[in-house]
């Protein structure tokens, strides 16, 4: 055993893989899920007080797979018992299922994605068996009341065992619709890490790399599918500039803003390599036309330097491939850029009754700046406060108070 915290950087990562591992050997999913939760709780509380094991991954299943005895033998047993010397069931883990099959994650994402779910379940088990995020987390990032998705992750890992779901890849039929699932999560896992949607931190560099890593995997496995690329080129373009996001006290620092050189050039260069393929390959969809508009903020040297029309043109398109009332809103953005505050607030006006966006933060955020960029101080700050209660990040609603105070002491 080693000594050091048991921390969320080390057993998020490793939720798939146990999953994985005992869903393959066992089956039962749901229970599956139940066992490695109770095992995770297990490390959290003893690895702090007893050191990390050596090989954390073969103490979790082993824990685990021992939950899950417990778990199907009978219901009596679902009450936890005193386990005192858990660690060293570590060794019992065999040479087989320790080494078996690698990472598990891609066929645990296509498992979630099950037919027999609707989308929104499909992408609220993925978020919670393979992203790791907890149910609050899941909730915020889709914009549905915690009670509502605890019940909606309930009845989905219900209905993948009453399907009798098998731990394999589906057949080629079904891939499809799957993948296009598979991607909408590990977009919401990555947004959700790097603009977290609570807390004391602007961003969580846990969730950006797991998002990362899964679509590095996706598109290993995948490597010609245009839109796996798009969507990993995405995620790499826009995490090149995390290190400039933040100030020293951990402050939200603006784009136009930011010091590039901070800017990670190798994600960047991966990121323009990725989708430079695969927009010649035929149609093109979403998460190219975004990976397009951050490869164009990202080869800008200056702020001054960004090629706004472009960008405007791209969003124009986006709108077309996949109309969103956000994308309108970005649209708007890229608008005043072009043409000037009004014609980008008269497009604002179209989203007021757009229940979707119209009570989001970044709507009053947009129309905040532009209503100080034509010199509407009163209704600028008025919006500015707004935003800043309608977010629950807190270093964003800092931010936000900062330019409502800044402008009303001018």
């Amino acid at each position: 055993m080693t000594r050091g915290p048991a921390t969320e950087d080390l057993l998020r990562p490793l939720v798939p893989q146990v999953l994985g591992a005992l869903a393959r050997r066992y089956g039962h999913f749901d229970t599956c899920e139940d066992a490695v939760q109770e095992a995770l709780l297990a490390a959290a509380q003893q690895w702090p007080r007893d050191g990390r094991p050596d090989d954390p991954r073969a103490w979790l299943i082993t824990v685990a797979s021992r939950r899950l005895t417990d778990l199907l033998r009978s219901d009596e047993a679902r009450r936890r018992r005193e386990d005192t010397d858990l660690a060293r069931t570590a060794t019992a883990v065999t040479r087989d299922d320790d080494a078996s099959a690698g990472d598990d994650s891609l066929t645990l994402l296509l498992l979630c994605c099950h037919p027999a779910l609707s989308a929104a379940s499909q992408v609220a088990l993925t978020l919670r068996a393979v992203g790791g995020l907890s149910t609050g987390e899941i909730a915020r990032a889709l914009f549905v009341p915690e009670a509502t998705m605890a019940q909606r992750i309930s009845r989905a890992k219900l209905r993948i065992r009453d399907e009798g779901a098998t731990f394999a890849l589906p057949p080629p039929e079904e891939r499809a619709e799957r993948l296009r699932v598979v991607e909408q999560v590990l977009y919401l896992i990555f947004n959700e890490g790097y603009a977290a949607s609570s807390g004391e931190a602007l961003s969580r560099a846990d969730l950006t790399d797991e998002a990362i890593r899964l679509g590095r995997l996706l598109h290993r496995a995948l490597p010609e599918d245009p839109e796996v690329a798009g969507l990993l080129a995405l995620m790499l373009l826009t995490d090149a500039r995390r290190p400039a996001r933040t100030g020293p006290a951990g402050e939200l620092v603006p784009l136009a803003e930011q010091d590039r050189t901070r800017w990670r050039s190798e994600l960047i260069d991966e990121g323009v390599a990725l989708v430079s393929g695969a927009l010649p390959k035929g149609a093109i969809g979403p998460y190219q036309l975004q990976a397009a508009i951050a490869a164009v903020h990202d080869e800008a040297a200056r702020a001054e330097d960004t090629d706004w029309p472009q960008i405007l043109a791209l969003y124009r398109l986006l709108e077309q491939v996949g109309p969103n009332p956000m994308v309108t809103l970005n649209r708007a953005v890229a608008l005043a850029e072009v043409e000037g505050p009004t014609a980008a607030l008269d497009l604002l006006g179209t989203l007021e009754a757009d229940a979707r966006v119209a009570g989001h933060h970044r709507f009053h955020t947009v129309r905040a700046h532009l209503l100080e960029q034509l010199g509407d101080t009163a209704a600028a700050i008025d919006g500015y406060r707004t935003a800043a209660r309608l977010s629950t990040s807190r270093p964003e609603r800092r931010h936000l108070e900062a330019r409502a105070a800044r402008l009303a002491a001018d």
